[in-house]
C-alpha cells in the first residue's frame, strides 16, 4: 500500500470520527434549543417586568441557533471532504532544519481537534502556495510571521473519488500537464468546474492578490477567467472573514443561465453562495417610476444584427459614449435655470420669500442633486418653524408644505427632462406617453438612469464590498460611469476583447482607469485551456489572433459541412451528435438570431426529446442538446458545437463564428448554409 493510500485511509477514519462527534454536538444543540423554548413558554408570564430576563433568554436562544447553523456548515464541508479529502501534497524542509514536513492540500482545513496541526491544509492557506507556485527545489511562502523559506523535496498529485484512490504520482512539474490534460479532456457538465486541483502559477497569483483595489483580467477565450475570479472570491472570504462575507459580494453576470452555470463553485469551495444580478435588471428596477418596461441588451443585439436602422445604431453608440456624458453634464448646468420657478411659501404666519428660497437652493444646498434639493430647502423651513414655535408640525401639514415646495419644479418627470436633452442635441425625442404606456428602447435606458443618478440622491451600495464584473467588454463607457457611482468597493473585472458582442472588438481597459481611478491593475492571460489544439487554431484564425498559447490537447479536426438548407444542416448535425454513456454530456446548436434559434429548435424537437432552448428568460443549463444564439452561449462550454452560419456579409458574422467556435471542448462542426 502506498503512502498516499495509507494517509487517505487514516484521514478518512479521522473525518468519520469527527463527523460522529459533530453529530453528537448538533444533537446536543438541538436539545438545548428545545429546552430553552420550553422554559421560555413555561416561565414567560413570571419573567421580570423590565424584560431583562426575556431579553437574555432570546439572546441565548439566538446564540445557540447560530452555533447550530455553523456546526451544520462544518458538517457539510467535512462530508464533501470524505469524497476527496486531498488532491496534492508537498514534502518540505524548512531552511536551517533537517526534518521533512509533509503538507497535504485539499478543499478545506481538517485537524483531529480544534487548534491541532492540520492533517489537511485548505488550498487557500499560505503553505498551499508551495504546491501551486514551485517545482522541486528552493521555495518560499508568505506566512503571518513572515517569509518561510526552504526546499521542496517532492510533490505528489492525487485523484480521489468516493473516498478511493484513483491514481497518485510524484510530479517534478508545477501541476503536471498530464493531470491538466486529463481534467480538460473530461466531458462538459452543466456546471462550471472548480479548478483547485489544476490552478496554474499565473492563475494562483491572481487568486491570491489582495493588494489591488481594481483588478482587471483580460483573458483569451478558455483561459479560465470566470473560474479564477470565483476562486479569488473564495480566497478573499477565507482570509478576511471578519470584514467580508458572502452577502458583501455581488457578481454582475450576463444572464440567468450563466448565473446557474457558476452557482455551485463557491459552495464546492466551502463558502456560501453570493449575490448575482444583471445590470439590465438593476436598471429596470431603478426606472420603474419612469417607464412601465425597458428593452434589454438582447433586444439591442438583435436590432444591430438585423441592421434595422443605421441612424438608430448611431444614436445608440453616441448615447453610451464619453461624449454623451460630457453633453449631459453641460445640459445639467443649464437645467438649473430651466427647471425651477421660485415662489413665496407661507405657513401659519411664517413666510419664506422666493429670493430667500432661491439663495438657499443655489448656495446653501448646491451640493445636493437638483431634484432632491427642494426637499432639503423644505426641511430647513420646517426645522426653522418647529424651533421657533417649540412644537412639531403634524404629518398632514408637512405633506402640504412639501407639495408647495415641490410645485416650484416645472417638472420632476425624468422622461420629460430627458426629452428636453434630446431636443437640445438634435436627437429624435421619445413619444409623449403617460408612464404606464412607456417602453424604453435600450439606447435610452442608461442615459435615463444616468440622469436619475445625477438629479436625485444616489444610494451607494455600501454593503457590497467586492464587485465582480464578467464579460467586461460588453459594458459601455456610460455603464461603467454608472457602476462607479453606485459602488466604491474593490472590484474584479474580467473579459475578452475578442468576444465583444458587437461588429467590432472593443478594449474597455483603454478607458477604465479614467472612470474607476488610477489604482487599476491589468493582467493579461494568453493561455487557453478549453479547446483542443485543432479547435483553438481554427478559432484564432477567425479572429486573427496571434500569440495565444494553449494546452497541447489534440482531438478531431474541425469539420466544415456544406448544407442545402437549415433542415439539411440540422439532419446532418443530428447524425453526428454523440450523447449518452458512450459519448458526451452536452452538444450545442448555435445560430446568430433568436428567430433562427426558435425555428431550429422546433425542427429538432420533432426528432429528439433531449433538446432545450435557451433565451433571455431561461435560468437553467441542462444536459443534452442546447439550441441558442451565440450571445446567450457566451461563458458556457459544450462537448460538441455545431455552428449554423449564414449571412456572411453581416458585420457580426466574424464575432459570431469566433464566439461559437470557442464554446467547443472536443468537437466543432461548421454547417455552411
Amino acid at each position: 500500500m502506498s503512502i498516499g493510500t495509507e494517509y487517505l485511509d487514516y484521514v478518512t477514519e479521522q473525518l468519520a470520527l469527527r463527523l460522529k462527534e459533530l453529530d453528537a454536538t448538533i444533537q446536543d444543540v438541538r436539545e438545548d434549543i428545545a429546552g430553552m423554548n420550553e422554559y421560555y413558554w413555561e416561565n414567560y408570564a413570571e419573567m421580570d417586568e423590565y424584560g431583562y430576563e426575556n431579553y437574555d433568554n432570546q439572546q441565548a436562544l439566538i446564540s445557540q441557533v447560530n452555533a447550530g447553523q455553523e456546526y451544520q456548515k462544518q458538517r457539510h464541508r467535512w462530508e464533501k471532504m470524505l469524497d476527496s479529502p486531498f488532491f496534492g501534497s508537498v514534502d518540505f524542509v524548512y531552511e536551517g532544519e533537517e526534518e521533512t514536513e509533509t503538507f497535504y492540500i485539499g478543499i478545506g482545513n481538517f485537524a483531529r481537534k480544534r487548534g491541532a496541526v492540520p492533517l489537511i491544509y485548505d488550498w487557500r492557506a499560505p503553505v498551499s502556495g508551495l504546491f501551486y507556485d514551485y517545482d522541486k527545489g528552493a521555495a518560499a511562502y508568505e506566512a503571518p510571521g513572515g517569509t518561510m523559506r526552504g526546499e521542496i523535496l517532492s510533490k505528489w498529485q492525487y485523484k480521489i473519488r468516493g473516498g478511493r484512490m484513483v491514481y497518485e504520482f510524484e510530479s517534478d512539474m508545477k501541476i503536471d500537464d498530464d493531470i491538466l490534460k486529463q481534467e480538460l479532456s473530461a466531458n462538459s457538465d452543466v456546471q462550471l468546474k472548480n479548478i483547485v486541483r489544476t490552478i496554474q502559477k499565473e492563475q494562483n497569483a491572481i487568486i491570491r492578490n489582495t493588494r489591488d483595489k481594481v483588478l482587471i483580467i483580460q483573458g483569451t477565450a478558455g483561459s479560465g477567467k470566470t473560474s479564477i475570479a470565483l476562486h479569488r472570491i473564495a480566497y478573499l472570504l477565507y482570509h478576511d472573514r471578519e470584514n467580508l462575507k458572502s452577502s458583501n459580494i455581488l457578481v454582475l453576470s450576463p444572464n440567468s443561465v450563466f448565473s446557474d452555470y457558476i452557482s455551485h463553485i463557491l459552495p464546492e469551495l466551502g463558502e456560501e453562495n453570493i449575490q448575482e444580478m444583471s445590470l439590465d435588471l438593476f436598471a429596470y428596477r431603478e426606472l420603474k417610476d419612469v417607464a412601465s418596461d425597458c428593452e434589454d441588451r438582447w433586444h439591442q443585439i438583435e436590432k444591430q444584427i438585423r441592421k434595422d436602422d443605421a441612424e438608430a445604431d448611431r444614436r445608440y453608440r453616441w448615447k453610451q459614449s464619453a461624449e454623451f456624458v460630457e453633453a449631459a453634464e453641460g445640459f445639467l448646468i443649464e437645467l438649473e435655470d430651466r427647471l425651477v420657478d421660485f415662489k413665496d411659501v407661507r405657513y401659519k404666519g411664517m413666510e419664506k420669500k422666493a429670493d430667500e428660497i432661491l439663495k438657499m437652493f443655489y448656495q446653501r444646498f448646491q451640493e445636493i442633486p437638483l431634484l432632491s434639493r427642494m426637499d432639503a430647502v423644505m426641511e430647513y423651513f420646517t426645522d426653522e418653524f418647529e424651533t421657533l414655535q417649540g412644537k412639531d408640525i403634524p404629518e398632514e401639514d408637512r405633506e402640504f408644505i412639501r407639495s408647495r415646495f415641490q410645485s416650484m419644479y416645472v417638472t420632476t418627470d425624468l422622461y420629460v427632462i430627458y426629452n428636453w436633452f434630446l431636443e437640445e442635441y438634435g436627437w429624435q425625442q421619445l413619444a409623449d406617453l403617460p408612464c404606464e404606456k412607456r417602453i424604453l428602447a435600450y439606447e435610452d435606458v442608461y442615459p435615463l438612469l444616468y440622469l436619475k443618478q445625477r438629479l436625485l440622491k444616489v444610494t451607494r451600495h455600501k454593503n457590497i464590498r467586492h464587485l465582480v464584473i464578467d464579460e467586461m467588454q460588453d459594458y459601455s463607457y456610460l455603464q461603467y460611469v454608472i457602476i462607479e457611482r453606485m459602488f466604491s468597493c474593490r472590484m474584479t473585472i474580467l473579459g475578452d476583447r475578442a468576444q465583444t458582442l458587437d461588429g467590432l472588438s472593443r478594449d474597455v481597459t483603454a478607458f477604465l482607469p479614467k472612470v474607476l481611478g488610477k489604482k487599476v491593475r491589468k493582467i493579461e492571460l494568453n493561455r487557453s485551456y478549453r479547446n483542443t489544439c485543432e479547435i483553438a487554431e481554427y478559432a484564432n484564425r477567425i479572429a486573427g489572433l496571434e500569440g495565444i498559447e494553449y494546452v497541447k490537447r489534440h482531438g478531431r479536426e474541425v469539420e466544415e459541412v456544406r448544407c442545402a438548407s437549415v433542415e439539411d444542416a440540422a439532419e446532418k448535425a443530428l447524425a453526428q451528435v454523440r450523447l449518452g454513456e458512450d459519448g458526451y454530456e452536452t452538444a450545442a446548436f448555435l445560430v446568430m438570431t433568436e428567430d433562427e434559434a426558435r425555428v431550429l429548435c422546433k425542427f429538432i424537437e420533432t426528432v429528439r426529446k433531449d433538446v432545450s432552448y435557451i433565451d433571455r428568460d431561461s435560468s437553467v443549463f441542462r444536459k443534452g442538446i442546447t439550441v441558442t444564439t451565440f450571445y446567450m452561449a457566451k461563458g458556457l462550454e459544450f462537448d460538441q458545437v455545431f455552428i449554423f452560419g449564414r449571412d456572411r456579409e453581416n458585420p457580426f458574422f466574424r464575432q459570431f463564428c469566433y464566439i461559437c467556435a470557442t464554446r467547443a471542448l472536443h468537437e466543432l462542426w461548421v454547417m455552411e448554409l
